[in-house]
């Protein structure tokens, strides 16, 4: 994350210049405005911008100066699509994060006819009990071909750092999170809604436990980027990694939680056969949310297979 100016605004691009210059986006128009919204650093999104960046967008919006990370973007017939801000030095640079990226991700979903997960009963797998570790290959061997590599620093420069205040109602969620789409941002808002001041804490499982309940070769995405995709939604404010799949009583008097909240999606049960919801449910603190969106990590993965 890089910090340059007071105010940001982002310019997703139209379907139509995406589709010429780079291919068919994963996610309608609609949605990544959406999606972009909810990022909580985000102020304003300026809605159909250009692919190639002008002096005269800059201005249009009042911008001093526009922000890229440090891979080249290119038109279709090779141009360099920051030229016109570079040359009167109105362009800033980041790092970009590496091991993080659409492609690759793409890349990901379109490997799931291979069994990357098909190490389950081996014994590396009951050794490597939380994914913080790394495999012999340096990659979790539930996400394989992740080559993300999590920080503190990362980790900080996401998360708000903000306790509970007094009077807030405090909401956990759980659930994977991955590929974390507009579903999850309109669930993530209909829970946050529930209260006048909410304080949203999401419960991640960590990739073993994602796959045993969702199988094939879920999670596409690792704990470690499935934490700092959810950090960055303005409706979340705390996530806790690698969360126990059953919502104990430990849990919610740990976290002093007011209400507990899941979708409208089925609840598997936990591995010996119980209810993973039973404590909250029977101290009537659990609530059923309806986000009204049915896109599912599934339904992407079936759309980037369908443009393969």
């Amino acid at each position: 994350m890089c910090r340059h100016g007071s105010k940001l605004i982002i310019p997703p691009h139209p379907v139509g210049e995406i589709s010429q210059h780079k291919g068919p986006p994963v996610f309608t128009q609609d949605e990544r405005y959406k999606m972009v919204r909810a990022i909580k650093w985000v102020d304003e999104i300026v809605e159909g911008a250009p692919y190639v960046t002008t002096l005269e967008t800059l201005d249009k919006y009042t911008s001093d100066f526009c922000v890229h990370g440090d891979d080249i973007t290119l038109t279709v017939d090779g141009k360099d699509t920051y030229e016109e801000v570079k040359r009167s030095g109105r362009y800033r640079e980041c790092k970009r994060t590496q091991g993080v990226s659409t492609t690759d991700l793409v890349g990901r979903m379109l490997l799931m006819t291979k069994a990357h997960h098909s190490n389950i009963g081996h014994s590396d797998y009951q050794q490597h009990t939380d994914n913080f570790g790394k495999g012999p290959k340096g990659h979790s061997p539930w996400t394989g071909v992740s080559q993300f590599l999590q920080t503190s620093q990362k980790i900080i420069q996401f998360a708000s750092g903000q306790e509970p205040q007094p009077g807030d109602t405090i909401i956990y969620v759980a659930g994977a999170f991955d590929l974390f789409h507009i579903g999850h941002v309109d669930f993530l808002e209909a829970v946050s809604r529930l209260s006048d001041k909410p304080y949203v804490i999401v419960g991640l499982h960590f990739d073993q436990e994602v796959n045993r309940y969702k199988g094939k070769n879920y999670p596409i995405m690792n704990v470690h980027e499935r934490t700092l995709s959810v950090l960055a939604c303005r409706y979340v404010s705390e996530v806790v990694i690698g969360a126990p799949y059953a919502v104990t009583r430990e849990l919610l008097d740990h976290f002093k939680v007011d209400l507990v909240c899941h979708g409208k999606t089925d609840v598997h049960p936990d591995k010996d056969g119980s209810d993973p919801y039973a404590e909250p449910r029977k101290k009537g603190i659990l609530h059923t949310v309806d986000s009204m969106n049915s896109l599912t990590t599934d339904s992407i993965v079936q759309r980037i297979i369908k443009n393969r």
